[in-house]
């Protein structure tokens, strides 16, 4: 049943997640979405719903994990990436609770909650292009995941340089101040797009030659 599930767990999460963080920008009074980040969305007395935004990610990756295990039992990535996934979900999950700092990632966290928010987040930025590249190197070897190879390495290419972006900004105040919200924003939808394309993909195992799956190396 877990199994069955967790394909949708990966699609319908990221997709909530950015409907959420989208909506809730747009209509909370004096919040920018293009310079201010998502985590701060969490402050004050609404960010009870991006808490909660949160948690529901963080869960929904964590069933979604088992999909990668069962579609890649053996060979590359097959122990890394489902790995790699929960330690992304339980970072998301803990994102929750522990409230980040205002404009806290381009001046130092000055609050317990607010240094591990940092913390978690740095996980989930680095691990999130990992993911990429650990799975493209999957791919490329599998001619049933072939299709998805080229698409997987461009978006951990691209998040790279996005998260360089970011932390160019961290070390330079004022240097993406305007813009730090969209950069983060455009990072993280390059990553939930390609979770819910490999979630999608997941649904049914991908099968080659004579109709066997496709567990070679």
């Amino acid at each position: 049943m877990a199994r069955k599930i967790a394909p949708y767990a990966g699609m319908l999460g990221p997709l909530l997640f950015t409907l959420s963080f989208t909506i809730h920008g747009m209509l909370l009074p004096g919040y920018d979405p293009v310079r201010r980040y998502i985590s701060e969305l969490s402050i004050g007395r609404h960010g009870w719903i991006q808490i909660v935004s949160f948690i529901f990610l963080g869960v929904a990756l964590l069933l979604f994990a088992p999909a990668l295990k069962a579609a890649f039992p053996s060979g590359k990535a097959s122990r890394s990436a489902p790995v790699i996934f929960r330690i992304i979900a339980v970072c998301y999950f803990l994102s929750g609770p522990f409230v980040t700092d205002e404009m806290a990632m381009f001046d130092n966290q000055q609050t317990l909650h607010g240094v591990l928010h940092g913390i978690f987040g740095a996980v989930v930025f680095s691990l999130s292009a990992a993911s990429c590249f650990v799975l493209w190197y999957r791919f490329r070897g599998n001619d049933g995941w072939k299709p998805l190879s080229a698409y997987t390495l461009a978006t951990g290419i691209a998040m790279a340089i996005l998260i360089g972006l970011m932390k160019a900004g961290q070390l330079k105040a004022g240097l993406l101040s305007d813009w730090a919200g969209a950069v983060q924003r455009c990072c993280l939808v390059l990553f939930y797009v390609w979770v819910f394309i490999l979630a999608y993909r997941l649904r049914k195992p991908i099968r080659t030659g004579a109709g066997l799956p496709n567990l070679e190396i």
